[in-house]
């Protein structure tokens, strides 16, 4: 009980002493004997992410019988002006849908060239090549898609 009041253990192991007690416990090993909270505090994070932009293939189905996925790159650009000429930056990014219901409405009714809005959620992995080289991934896993308009035939 007089340990928990003069000192604190860290995360790291060490020991935070508060008080005078340094040369008494220099030697001695402190445990933590509070308990744990019966429910622990759950921090509030988001990862959210918002793409308007045009679909560039035709969606393809990966995966296997029991964990299918539908696949599409995505296209958006950033507009700017470097030495008085207006240039353009395109960004490609892979989408994954996974939710049955979404997932044969994009394979049936999406197409290449057509403008959509995808929002859903960022991750990372990792694969390897034929080689054995590994390298990370990016990809959106769709939670939503809304189709804004067909495909325009002067796209390409």
């Amino acid at each position: 009980m007089f340990l928990a009041k003069v000192c604190r253990a860290l995360p790291s192991g060490r020991l935070n002493i508060v008080g005078g007690c340094q040369q008494r416990l220099r030697s001695s090993t402190v445990t933590n004997t509070t308990p744990e909270p019966a429910e622990k505090r759950v921090e509030k994070t988001m990862n959210q992410v918002t793409l308007l932009g045009r679909v560039g293939q035709d969606p393809q189905k990966r995966g296997s019988e029991e964990h299918p996925v539908v696949v599409f790159s995505l296209a958006t650009h950033n507009n700017y002006q470097q030495a008085g000429a207006l240039l353009q930056k395109t960004d490609w990014h892979r989408i994954c849908v996974f939710k049955p219901y979404l997932r044969e409405s994009v394979y049936r009714y999406m197409s290449k060239g057509q403008r959509v809005l995808v929002q859903g959620r960022i991750t990372y992995g990792d694969v390897q090549d034929e080689h054995g080289v590994s390298r990370t991934t990016t990809s959106i896993i769709a939670d939503d898609v809304t189709f804004f308009s067909k495909p325009t035939e002067n796209y390409d």
